[in-house]
């Protein structure tokens, strides 16, 4: 019986790579190279100081990633990848990722997160869709699909305009 208290979060390390590659690629196939969400991510390294991983029984089960971005001239980040291997979805492995990435993004003084996802999935977490027009991705995205997450008070409004890299 899996037992989530079972499952360690730690912080992802550069020998993690190939690994995470593979359950990324288990996870969404080929057709994860065209999506927008993607071409957000070519454009910066994601930060490996706000990436996790989870290991269950010592194998790496699942993976997320924070990008740092900026959405007009405010600085965001981009979620994603999030991967869990078949076996462990819908067992609360994706969303222990999600708490622990916002929390450490928080802890760091970011101000918002990002994503294109399901809303229903990430609603109880606190992501929210964000204006229709606000964000402009580079590329095609379902904008009910586009929602963010607020670190600090009022940030979700700060994000207006092109996703692109963050000029820190």
């Amino acid at each position: 019986m899996f037992d989530l208290a079972a499952v360690r979060l730690l912080p992802e390390l550069p020998d993690h790579a190939p690994i995470i590659g593979a359950i990324t690629d288990e996870a969404f196939g080929p057709g994860r190279f065209v999506r927008a969400a993607e071409r957000v991510r070519e454009m910066a390294p994601h930060d490996q100081a706000l990436s996790f991983v989870a290991e269950h029984d010592g194998a790496i089960i699942g993976s997320v990633r924070l990008t740092p971005i900026a959405v007009g001239r405010a600085p965001s980040l981009m979620l994603g990848p999030l991967a869990v291997r078949p076996d462990y979805k819908n067992r609360g492995v994706g969303k222990a990722l999600m708490r622990i990435a916002a929390e450490a993004a928080r802890a760091a003084g970011e101000r918002s997160i990002i994503l294109v996802g399901d809303p229903p999935y990430y609603a109880p977490l606190g992501y929210s869709p964000l204006p229709r027009g606000s964000v402009i991705m580079p590329g095609p995205v379902d904008l009910s699909r586009l929602l963010g997450l607020p670190l600090a008070e009022g940030a979700l409004a700060e994000l207006v305009g092109r996703v692109g890299p963050r000029r820190d």
